[in-house]
């Protein structure tokens, strides 16, 4: 034992020397990676997710499709003996074979596009960034390339979409509302076969062993995930496919979808369910426009493939970001010209808020600082990390433009636009106001997670950052 020490110790003294640093001087170099250690709290907080995360989604599916969108009234009659458990439970539409091969379509149809469909839209639209990219560094010192066709698979899947509707008339526009439970079974089935295959993986046949974190728990290494970068071939990345298809993909086509049942019940749509679709597809579109960028973001660059991602991309993206237009269905709510122009104009300002921030990010990247913000050199803090395989590398953290107001602006702006989605829906029930409450919760945390990487990442240069951008999300706020 006191030999091993002693080799430990010469090792790292002769890395030390090579590196030209003193042992000192490493001490002071923070190691990238996952810094969260499971303590209780966080075991119990993975243990109530794995287990109430799917009944909070079905929850609120079924409030809707049983209660009128109420969600205290399941509670109610619950508390009052008019229903049991039972009873809401059989009376929700069951599994159907019919919906398992809609969404098995829906799903391999994705994959061939996500595979087979080689970006041609960089050479067609200026400024569209496609094609093969690169993504982030990861903790061990590898750089993942990727086969960005976002756009495009939107713009085929869409283009299908209406001719559908307009010319061929395979199936019904409103397919996607009326099988919508029968849907979230086989969107569960696959979250948690996802979820299940890439967890063994990690442990039979990683994708690179120098990028799986093994925490010791099994409820936390299948929740938060094990590999950094699971693939199986060289292009299929689970993160990228399960991240941005199917369920993002899915998000405008489930929005047409309540738009044509709107239609079909009410003989009109409102323009609170324009209003939805418009501003939540200008999101969905910025997204595939800037799908290289996203590489650069928490979800690639930081997360591990687990459950979080897998079943979270699955089921919970496509049925709770979009309970404001399945809200409308059972609800519709003609706004004022007023209410509608207000909150069109929030949720526009909180999009020119949340692409300009992130723009100011990109072209700093792009340029190493070498730009103009807001009619000005970009001013930043050096910084210095060093990945597991012990190789050092610099970054520089801009303290300019929108950086120089909040350390996480984009966030600021991407909240203005949830609330809008909200606020289309006026103030009858609170359920559409669901969607606001969490990616407040989400972006909150995210923040945290995000500032605790950061500080083990970059140590005290992180500390130097803080105290040149002090405000998380709301200057002079918090």
């Amino acid at each position: 034992m006191n030999s091993a020490v002693a080799m430990e110790a010469t090792r790292r003294r002769t890395r030390a020397g090579a590196d030209g640093k003193t042992s000192k001087q490493m001490e002071q170099t923070a190691q990238w990676g996952r810094a969260w250690e499971v303590d209780w709290f966080s075991l119990i907080s993975v243990i109530c997710l794995l287990c109430f995360a799917p009944f909070i989604v079905f929850y609120f599916v079924m409030a809707c499709d049983q209660y009128q969108c109420s969600i205290s009234q399941p509670v109610l009659d619950l508390y009052r003996g008019d229903t049991t458990l039972l009873s809401i439970w059989s009376r929700a539409p069951s599994f159907t074979w019919s919906a398992a091969k809609i969404y098995a379509i829906w799903v391999a149809f994705q994959a061939f596009l996500y595979m087979c469909i080689p970006d041609a839209l960089h050479r067609l639209i200026p400024g569209y960034v496609g094609g093969v990219q690169d993504g982030a560094r990861t903790p061990a010192g590898l750089i993942n390339k990727y086969e960005i066709n976002g756009l495009q698979c939107w713009i085929i899947t869409h283009a299908l979409w209406f001719a559908n509707a307009h010319y061929f008339h395979w199936f019904s526009p409103t397919i996607i509302f009326d099988n919508w439970i029968p849907l979230m079974w086989c969107a569960n089935i696959l979250g948690y076969a996802v979820s299940t295959f890439a967890f063994l993986k990690a442990y039979l046949f990683p994708t690179n062993s120098e990028d799986c974190k093994f925490t010791g728990n099994i409820f936390y290494n299948y929740m938060m995930g094990i590999e950094f970068n699971p693939r199986i071939g060289k292009w299929f990345d689970f993160k990228l496919f399960f991240n941005g298809r199917p369920g993002i993909v899915a998000w405008t086509l489930i929005n047409l979808s309540y738009m044509a049942k709107q239609q079909e019940l009410y003989g009109q749509v409102t323009n609170s369910m324009i209003l939805v679709n418009v501003l939540q597809g200008i999101y969905v579109l910025d997204f595939f426009w800037n799908e290289a960028w996203y590489l650069k973001t928490i979800d690639i660059c930081h997360d591990h493939f687990g459950w979080y991602l897998g079943w979270g991309d699955c089921v919970w993206l496509p049925y709770l970001y979009t309970l404001q237009g399945l809200y409308l269905v059972y609800h519709p709510v003609q706004l004022s010209d007023a209410h509608a122009l207000a909150v069109l104009s929030l949720g526009l300002v909180g999009y020119y808020i949340f692409r300009s921030t992130n723009h100011q990010k990109d072209l700093f990247r792009r340029t190493q600082g070498s730009c103009s913000i807001w009619g000005h050199k970009p001013t930043y803090i050096d910084c210095s990390y060093r990945s597991a395989d012990g190789s050092m590398h610099h970054s520089k953290l801009m303290t300019s433009g929108f950086w120089g107001m909040a350390r996480h602006f984009n966030y600021t702006g991407d909240l203005m636009g949830s609330f809008a989605y909200c606020a289309a829906c006026g103030f009858g029930h609170i359920l559409p106001y669901f969607y606001i409450v969490y990616m407040t919760i989400l972006l909150v945390h995210r923040c945290v997670r995000d500032e605790h990487r950061c500080s083990s990442k970059y140590g005290k240069d992180w500390r130097r950052y803080t105290d040149a951008v002090p405000y998380r999300l709301i200057p002079a706020v918090f």
